[in-house]
């Protein structure tokens, strides 16, 4: 490795290989994402060793598009195969992590490749004339977020994200306020408005689709503490009307984050709290070398995050603004004290307990 370079320098024979491991891979993910959707590992899991005929069937799928993906799965050493009996196996400790019965499913986020190359012509658009894509290209981005959301936000809510704020628990179970900004399909807040039926919720964004699924959501299941409203967050304030405020991976995809971070103090009452998740890692790229989701981030935030911001003609802030930019932004905003949190079950984000001063 040279002094001025960040990467071990590779013979062209050494990288070639890098290469088509990272073609492989990249087709490999492809045929996750759709195994995921199709329901094929959760139907091989369930069932056990299958045929490609004995899958489809159980699936419901057709046979031949199952033999092929199969055959993908195989040769990606995602599946074993058997070759006397002709049968496919999904090992159990592959199962842990691509099954929706599975604590964390992996498969899930592997559907934000499918969905990002859907915009790939708009992108280079960009990168020939500047400018952004508009959240309107992105149809299955939400659907997504939402399940995505529902492995590293609903199902710590209670146990590992409310307790990094001292008592607001106990608030919300007595009757508090809390708006969530950028609420996408409201799975976090209608979970908390059924878990804390005395407090009150209110969630924004700002996609009308998203909005209108979380409401019509929200009412059939009777949840009458919870309200959602598409609002652009851009001069966003409501002076003094909450308690908490919440911010699940929302900040650096707003067209003024500065301008979201500055309403939010403004719209708690005093000695209220900001909970925010976002993206783990540096503002320094040297220092994202070698994290084991950098280029993830880095792709996804070119062809998504910074983007769609920059559609809005805002700051194109990118998922990789990092944890110094966050601390200083939210010291800037008038917060009192920023906690930095990692959490277990969460290898992807900070979450940050921003308090207002009580004066």
């Amino acid at each position: 490795m040279c002094q001025a370079c960040s990467i071990k320098i590779q013979s062209p024979d050494e990288f070639a290989g890098k290469l088509l491991g990272l073609l492989n891979g990249g087709a490999v993910s492809l045929m996750i994402s759709l195994g995921h959707r199709a329901g094929l590992f959760d139907a091989l899991s369930s069932g056990g060793p299958a045929n490609s005929h004995e899958l489809a069937e159980r699936a419901g799928l057709n046979e031949r598009y199952v033999r092929e993906w199969l055959g993908a799965m195989v040769t990606g050493e995602i599946v074993d195969y058997e070759p006397e009996s002709q049968r496919y196996v999904l090992p159990e400790s592959h199962a842990a992590l691509l099954t929706r019965d599975a604590d964390a499913n992996i498969a899930v986020p592997f559907q934000f490749l499918p969905v990002l190359a859907q915009v790939e012509d708009e992108v280079l658009e960009c990168f020939k004339n500047g400018g952004g894509v508009p959240y309107a290209k992105f149809p299955r981005f939400h659907e997504v977020m939402a399940e995505e959301s529902d492995q590293t936000v609903v199902s710590g809510l209670e146990s590992a994200i409310l307790p990094l704020v001292d008592g607001m628990t106990e608030s919300l179970e007595t009757g508090a306020s809390l708006l969530d900004v950028g609420c996408g399909r409201g799975h976090a807040l209608m979970a908390l408005a059924e878990r804390f039926p005395e407090s009150r919720f209110t969630g924004y964004d700002l996609s009308d689709d998203t909005i209108a699924y979380a409401t019509e959501q929200a009412e059939a299941r009777g949840l009458t503490n919870i309200r959602f409203a598409a609002r652009d967050l851009t001069e966003f304030a409501e002076p003094g009307t909450y308690d908490f405020v919440t911010g699940f991976d929302v900040i650096h995809d707003q067209k003024s984050p500065a301008g979201l971070l500055s309403g939010v103090h403004a719209s708690l009452k005093p000695g209220g709290v900001f909970l925010a998740q976002d993206i783990l890692g540096s503002s320094d790229v040297a220092k994202n070398i070698g994290g084991p989701l950098a280029p993830f981030i880095y792709t996804i935030s070119c062809m998504h995050c910074m983007t769609v911001s920059l559609a809005q003609g805002g700051a194109g802030l990118g998922a990789a603004w990092g944890r110094e930019l966050a601390v200083e932004m939210m010291d800037d905003a008038g917060f009192e004290s920023v906690e930095v949190n990692t959490l277990e079950h969460d290898v992807m984000n900070y979450f940050y307990v921003c308090r207002k001063s009580d004066s």
